[in-house]
């Protein structure tokens, strides 16, 4: 399978700040936690990394069921027909990660986190 490409105008939201929303689903509905574009870590090989302290109910649901889905977006970044803002729905597999080099690279960026949630990205539409 091919590595999903993300796009420049992906890169360019997450440069500007906005909410990112995370969608997992376990056994019962889906759980909607919520972080910010600042936060997300792109891997060179395209893997998202994003710093958790808390996400708990995040990690059960992937413990369960690996798929993820997130959204995200920026007012500040022109969407299609240069429109203003513009937005991306990206799903993929989940997991966390406790030890390792990623880990260790996000604890420097961000001395809060407990946890890293690993998002291998599987698809990127851009929405707006």
């Amino acid at each position: 399978m091919e590595k999903p490409i993300l796009t420049e105008k992906f890169f360019d939201v997450i440069n500007h700040e906005g909410v990112v929303s995370i969608v997992s689903w376990g056994l019962d509905e889906p759980h909607i936690a919520n972080t910010w574009n600042s936060y997300i870590v792109v891997t060179e090989d395209g893997r998202i990394l994003i710093p958790a302290y808390g996400l708990r109910k995040t990690q059960k649901n992937v413990e369960v069921n690996n798929k993820i889905k997130l959204t995200l977006g920026s007012k500040e970044v022109l969407g299609y027909k240069d429109y203003q803002g513009t937005g991306f729905l990206i799903t993929g597999t989940a997991k966390y990660l406790n030890i390792g080099a990623d880990y260790d690279m996000m604890k420097e960026k961000f001395s809060f986190l407990t946890r890293v949630l690993e998002v291998t990205v599987i698809s990127a539409k851009q929405t707006l």
